[in-house]
């Protein structure tokens, strides 16, 4: 499969860009180029190989979903530098 100077103008089109003359025979020749590295990947052969979703063995690296205990509000806001009741209180940030 090649791609023509057609091809790479309808592309464009599509993309809504612009390429002088010589950028659209520059994209060809390297659109050509990358369409035949992929071919040669065809060349090799995969036979009796499992295909992967991922390259990690690993099933699950999350933390286990375990109900803990919680902060008191009064724990949480102990160290805060301005608290309003039972919030935080920051400056205003936004004009």
């Amino acid at each position: 499969m090649s791609v023509t100077r057609e091809n790479v103008a309808y592309i464009a089109e599509l993309a809504r860009l612009r390429f002088t003359e010589p950028e659209q025979e520059k994209m060809t020749s390297e659109l050509n180029m990358i369409l035949h590295y992929i071919e040669k990947l065809n060349e090799v052969d995969t036979e009796g190989v499992e295909p992967l979703s991922s390259i990690h063995d690993q099933i699950n690296v999350l933390r286990a979903d375990v109900e803990r205990p919680s902060l008191s509000n009064e724990e949480a806001l102990k160290n805060a530098p301005d608290r309003q009741d039972r919030f935080f209180k920051v400056p205003k940030v936004i004009g």
